[in-house]
């Protein structure tokens, strides 16, 4: 087979699979992930159940295709803002990221709440979703150690009784960073996704009308405990 066919075969393949997922998200939107259906997909795209197998084994090969594109969809947002803030301190650094991971949830909605909504039941997601769900950790703890190499950087206090669960993490997490910040920054890392979904799921109705300004507080707020100081 020529080169060429090669060529037109693997375009034909990217394309066959792009319009899938979309499929897929679509499914997910009207249905939830819990009732994400193969079947259901190839009758939407027209096409025999036995041709999308070739492409998607089984759901679990589609619902993990779909969550790594969901975490790298939203890594490549928060690297985005960090990058457009170079110039700005850590802190506003932080808080910028922070609003563009707000950002992105609120624009996709279904795909948020597939990464960090109710668990699949049935599914267990394999090691291959690590290093895209990783992405946006790596842009903050990339923020809170240019901080740590300067004079940027404040430790939170720490209780005695959880230091030795604070060396643990610093030590499987963050090695060379301080215990303090290291458990300081889970916390926060489990706040900002919280507040993001609070406001997805629909939490703060009747209760935060202003949310953008509510949330730039927040995420100001989580940067001064993780220890970044503003000018």
């Amino acid at each position: 087979m020529s080169s060429t066919a090669h060529g037109a075969r693997a375009r034909a393949r990217i394309e066959v699979t792009a319009a899938i997922k979309e499929a897929a998200r679509a499914q997910l939107a009207a249905e939830g992930a819990a009732r994400l259906s193969l079947r259901a997909v190839a009758r939407e795209l027209g096409m025999a159940s036995s041709a999308l197998y070739r492409y998607f084994p089984s759901r679990d090969d589609l619902l993990t295709a779909l969550i790594i594109d969901a975490y790298n969809s939203l890594g490549e947002a928060a690297e985005a803002a960090r990058d457009a803030a170079a110039g700005a301190g850590h802190a506003r650094r932080w808080t910028v990221v922070c609003e563009a991971v707000r950002g992105w949830a609120l624009a996709h909605p279904h795909e948020y709440a597939l990464i960090y909504g109710s668990p699949v039941p049935g599914y267990s997601a394999p090691d291959d979703t690590v290093p895209a769900a990783a992405r946006v950790a790596y842009v903050f703890m990339g923020i809170v150690r240019d901080a740590h190499r300067g004079p940027g950087l404040a430790k939170p206090p720490l209780p005695a009784e959880l230091r030795p669960e604070a060396q643990r993490m610093a030590a499987d997490l963050a090695p060379g960073l301080p215990p303090e910040t290291v458990t300081a920054f889970v916390a926060a890392w489990a706040e900002l996704f919280g507040l993001v979904g609070f406001e997805v799921f629909g939490q703060f109705h009747r209760v935060v009308e202003d949310r953008e300004a509510f949330f730039r507080h927040a995420a100001e707020r989580l940067a001064h405990g993780v220890g970044l100081v503003f000018p």
